[in-house]
């Protein structure tokens, strides 16, 4: 009998799982928050923190895994205490859902990290303050996705009323990064561990809108060294993808962590023997994990991001494909709103860097066209 993987959360990464579960010969549910979402063709709708909905789902499903990581902790560890699979735990999830948790833990990995600390009142901000310069970026401890609950602060006045609400708070260094780069691994619960070549992802407003694979000059090395002692010290399960910063002198340090497939990732499904999605999925499932080869020397995928004005990328559809080059866009079926993602461009070449973003690029002009 066919395993059934649930997966909760109805977004992109979710509809991006479908193809790649149905080829791998699995059923594929989906726990979506509400109608019309983009993995509306698996989806039942229901409330993700509510624990009588996702025992309900849990109920169905063979294998419980995530689109995103905002899934109440107490409710994972009710369903583990009651016998259901949850991958990856949330023993290990609670690093990506709580960025205090995740610095305490990398430091005591020896993982490579800005320097930090934990504050809560206008003195031990200014204290820090004062030791880096004057400058610091300051995040909630929790909920914080795509620049959202992230400040450049220089004074501790900035932060009253992040303070004034409560809020658990992380202060950093602000680090003189000279580009992002992001390494993505997978591994499954028998231990087997496999990583992609490390990307360059180039953010715009807080946004990732462009990822570069492999990453020009990067240590492959130090990179994946980074995200398998990640991945084992935290008995992630899945895809991991680790978020760095690259300074001047070439030394990593870790940024962000995401325990589930990510969009610096998605170049894979058409840039690798085994895409992102399909090895989420075969990790959680505790199957061999597939070849992270390269398809093609190089790839860039471009994010669609809803520009200022009313633009779904459908629009111009033929347009695009009529340019027969090697690009491939896929679209989310989101609704329209500026600097949503909407969808991406992938495109391949065995030539350079430069050609594929030139592909890219013309797709991209030709969907807003």
């Amino acid at each position: 009998m066919a395993k059934t993987v649930g997966i909760i959360g109805g977004g992109q990464l979710a509809r991006m799982m479908i193809v790649p579960a149905i080829e791998l010969g699995f059923e594929i549910k989906v726990l979506a928050e509400e109608p019309g979402s983009p993995a509306k063709l698996a989806a039942t709708v229901g409330d993700y923190t509510n624990l009588d909905h996702v025992r309900d789902f849990a109920k169905t499903v063979d294998v419980i895994t995530f689109d995103h990581e905002h899934v109440p902790i107490h409710i994972l560890e009710t369903l583990i205490a009651e016998g259901f699979n949850v991958q990856p735990s949330p023993d290990a999830l609670i690093f990506a859902q709580n960025k205090l948790a995740m610095r305490k833990r990398l430091a005591e990995l020896n993982v490579p990290i800005p320097e930090w600390a934990a504050v809560s009142s206008v003195e031990e901000i200014s204290s820090f303050l004062e030791r880096h310069g004057g400058v610091a970026i300051l995040k909630t401890a929790t909920g914080g996705y795509d620049g959202k609950g992230v400040r450049v602060i220089r004074t501790a006045v900035e932060a009253e009323d992040w303070l004034a609400s409560g809020s658990a708070l992380l202060i950093e260094e602000k680090v003189d990064f000279v580009r992002e780069l992001a390494q993505l691994s997978a591994r499954n619960p028998s231990g087997k561990w496999l990583a992609w070549p490390v990307v360059e992802t180039i953010q715009r407003n807080g946004v990732c809108a462009e990822v570069h694979s492999p990453a020009r000059n990067a240590n492959f090395e130090a990179a994946s060294k980074i995200a398998e002692t990640i991945a084992k010290g935290l008995a992630v399960t899945g895809v991991l993808a680790v978020e760095m910063f690259e300074t001047a002198d070439g030394q990593l340090l870790v940024n962000e962590l995401a325990m589930r497939p990510h969009n610096s990732g998605h170049f894979s499904i058409e840039g690798s023997v085994t895409s992102q999605f399909e090895q989420h999925l075969r990790a959680v499932l505790d199957l061999p994990l597939g070849s992270t080869e390269a398809t093609s020397a190089h790839a860039v995928m471009l994010n669609l991001l809803g520009p200022e004005t009313l633009n779904t990328f459908s629009e111009h559809f033929e347009s695009a494909w009529a340019l027969e080059n090697n690009s491939h866009i896929h679209l989310y079926g989101k609704g329209y709103r500026a600097g949503r993602k909407m969808g991406h461009i992938t495109a391949l070449s065995s030539e350079s860097l430069e050609d594929a973003r030139a592909q890219a690029s013309a797709t991209y002009n030709a969907l807003l066209a």
